[in-house]
This record gives structure tokens, sequence and C-alpha cells, in this order.
């Protein structure tokens, strides 16, 4: 469906799969999948390690022939967090294939397959040091999104957005962008925001149409 609608609209798009999906399906079978789409759709698609864990994650999917990465080290200490992603990021550059990382913190909506969490925006200052000892090629960024679907009105801090987007050159990406209403969605691009991840609406909206099919 996603393929089906880049296609539509000749857009090249960005399929990320979860270290959950890779262990029930394998990184070489979605990489498979993913060069069949290629072929028959034509378009330029990137195959990315959405919340890495770990190096061996990252690893693993890169010898799979992944084209880029997220190590997710925001539950870690600032610098621990900035350690980890560089040693990332240079192995990773070696081979051609990029690297997103994140700073800050998502809450948990409802409907996440996330990790609980406590949500702590992004520190501006924090982000350009990061940037810049990381060499990140994209930057996850917390402003007020949840992993899930929102329990209340969202809440966007466009305002800590722009700070960082004011010390950062690097590209930011927006996790948590189900249920974001396309107002939002439209203000953060415009201040920086260059990826957005959306998930759960794709997920329910699928899980609800094999509901009809099983009635």
């Amino acid at each position: 469906g996603v393929l089906r609608g880049a296609k539509a609209k000749n857009s090249a798009v960005i399929l990320q799969c979860s270290t959950g999906a890779i262990k029930y399906a394998g990184a070489a079978y979605l990489k498979a999948m993913v060069d069949a789409a290629i072929e028959e759709t034509g378009i330029d698609v990137a195959l990315h390690l959405d919340h890495g864990p770990s190096l061996d994650a990252v690893k693993e999917v890169i010898d799979a022939g992944f084209t880029s990465v997220m190590f997710d080290g925001s539950s870690l200490s600032f610098e621990e967090n900035l350690k980890k992603t560089r040693e990332i990021t240079s192995i990773a550059h070696a081979v051609g294939v990029t690297v997103e990382a994140e700073l800050g913190a998502l809450s948990r909506g409802e409907y996440s397959n996330e990790d609980e969490g406590k949500q702590i925006y992004t520190d501006p200052s924090q982000a350009e040091e990061f940037v810049k000892n990381t060499e990140v090629d994209a930057l996850a960024v917390s402003i007020g999104t949840v992993h899930g679907m929102y329990k209340g009105e969202p809440k966007i801090d466009i305002g800590v957005l722009k700070e960082i987007s004011s010390k950062v050159d690097t590209p930011l990406v927006l996790h948590g962008g189900s249920g974001t209403p396309e107002a939002t969605i439209k203000e953060c691009i415009s201040n920086g925001i260059c990826k957005i991840n959306v998930n759960t609406e794709i997920s329910m909206y699928t899980v609800n149409k094999i509901k009809e099919a099983f009635k």
C-alpha cells in the first residue's frame, strides 16, 4: 500500500522496519521484498531500521543490505549516547549507510508497541554538540509527539523545534506522526523536519479492514 501510494505520486519513499519485524520475518526476507518492490515500481526506496537498540542489531541489517539505520540511545546518558552513536556512524558510513540517532525521548501513547517512556524534550544546545561530534545524517527530536496515538490533545512545542533547527543543519526527524494534525505537520516541516515516522495510523487502518473482511 505504501509503495502504491508512492508510485502514484512518483515519490521516493523510506520504508522502515522494527527489530520486532526483523525477528519474525528476517532481515534477508525483508530486503528481498523491498528489492522486488523497487523492480516492480521503479521508484527510489530507502530501507531503514527503526529504533535499533544495539550495535549488533545495526550490524545485522547492514550485512543484509539495508541502506539506512537508526541507533536509539535515547535511554542512555548524553555522554554514552554520543559515544555509541559515533561508533555506529563510523561503521555505517564506511559502507555507505546513513545513520539516524535520537536525542530526548517520546512518551508512549495508545496502541504503541514501543517501551513505556517519559517525555524528555530535546535540549537544543545538546543537539548542536551531539550532531557535531557524532556526524549523524539525521536527528530524531522530541517536541511533544508520542509513540502510538495521542491520549489527549497533541501539545507540540514548535518553539523548541525552531531553536533546535537554528543550531543544527542536519535533517531533523519527527517520530510519532500518527494522529498529529496536518497543520502541525506542515509547521514542523517549515521548521526543519525532513522525515516523519507514521506507523500506528497505518496499522490501525489495516487491522480494521481485516476485521471487516472477517465479518
